[in-house]
């Protein structure tokens, strides 16, 4: 499975950024969004920046991500518990 990501450009050059998401960053091509500018956010697929998000978008995409992976991890510690109580997952 595939995710696309919202990112902040931190540093544009030619077609190449820097973008940041939670502290850690990442090169990425803006070679398909050529007029973004440091501080816009877009979303990244397989390494390319592939739309432009205005800041408000790009924050509720984060929290729905963060709420995934939180709920992801709960069913992990779930299935953990039962597999130790020798229960059915």
């Amino acid at each position: 499975m595939c995710l696309a990501v919202p990112l902040k450009l931190v540093s544009v050059n030619g077609n190449d950024a820097v973008g940041e998401v939670g502290g850690i960053q990442r090169e990425v091509s803006i070679m398909m969004t050529p007029d973004v500018k440091v501080g816009d956010y877009v979303i990244v697929h397989a390494g390319f920046a592939i739309q432009v998000l205005d800041q408000k978008e790009a924050e509720e995409n984060l929290e729905l991500l963060r709420q995934i992976g939180e709920t992801a991890e709960a069913m992990q510690e779930d299935a953990r518990s039962r597999r130790k109580a020798g229960r059915s997952v």
